[in-house]
């Protein structure tokens, strides 16, 4: 028997924490096999076509593996959604969230990294060998860098472990960003990081503490 179909909920209304475990909620609906939102999403798009009300925004990577309203289960109008490269955060990206936070009145900003990121794979190779990418990947890679020389390139488990910081790092980055500061610090919105398991499909938020764990746990 299939779950009940959640009710729908306007973002600007809702705490950091219920929007979080309203995510949390539809990865596990997601891992067992019984989405509510995964195949019919014609009568959605139509009720969502008016003004939007999401209750969060995803900070993600382009990896096709991530499809980040298939893994939380959402349909139109849940969630903004925004992917690059090992969510590297540019001004674009910033203004985004900015404007998501302070004009939607959305409470919770994750950023979620994943297990063999590509960019990451990049970064670590590039500061192992000291050979740079050309192009604007150059851009992607310095951006992860940090994150890799924080952990050591050299060390035999130095990708995951860059996956980890580069999240916690973004995390930080946000929190500490002009206009986001003021509402994290008055309990308004929450950034919080997360990863992605490629193989099981399971969503572990990352723990405050300076070692990474994964937890499943919302904060607070």
């Amino acid at each position: 028997m299939p779950p009940p179909r959640p009710t729908p909920a306007a973002g600007a209304g809702r705490s950091p924490r219920s929007a979080l475990a309203e995510l949390l909620a539809g990865n596990r609906r997601f891992v067992s096999g019984q989405p509510v939102h995964g195949h019919d999403v014609t009568a959605a798009a139509a009720v969502a076509s008016g003004d939007q009300q999401p209750y969060a925004v995803v900070l993600g990577c382009i990896d096709s593996r991530v499809p980040l309203e298939a893994i939380f289960d959402q349909t139109f109008g849940s969630i903004c959604v925004i992917r690059t490269g090992a969510h590297v955060l540019d001004r674009a990206v910033l203004g985004s969230i900015e404007y998501v936070v302070g004009q939607l009145g959305v409470p919770l900003v994750m950023v979620l990294g994943h297990e063999r990121c590509g960019a990451v794979g990049s970064a670590v190779e590039t500061l192992r060998t000291g050979e740079r990418p050309g192009g604007s990947l150059a851009y992607v890679v310095d951006q992860i860098a940090p994150a890799v020389a924080e952990v050591g390139p050299d060390d035999p488990r130095a990708h995951p472990l860059a996956v980890r910081r580069h999240v916690r790092r973004t995390v930080a980055a946000l929190r500490a960003d002009d206009l986001l500061a003021g509402p994290v610090a008055a309990g308004r919105v929450a950034v919080v990081g997360a990863l992605y398991d490629l193989a099981t499909g399971d969503v572990a938020l990352l723990a405050e503490g300076p070692a990474g764990e994964t937890t499943n746990r919302p904060p607070g």
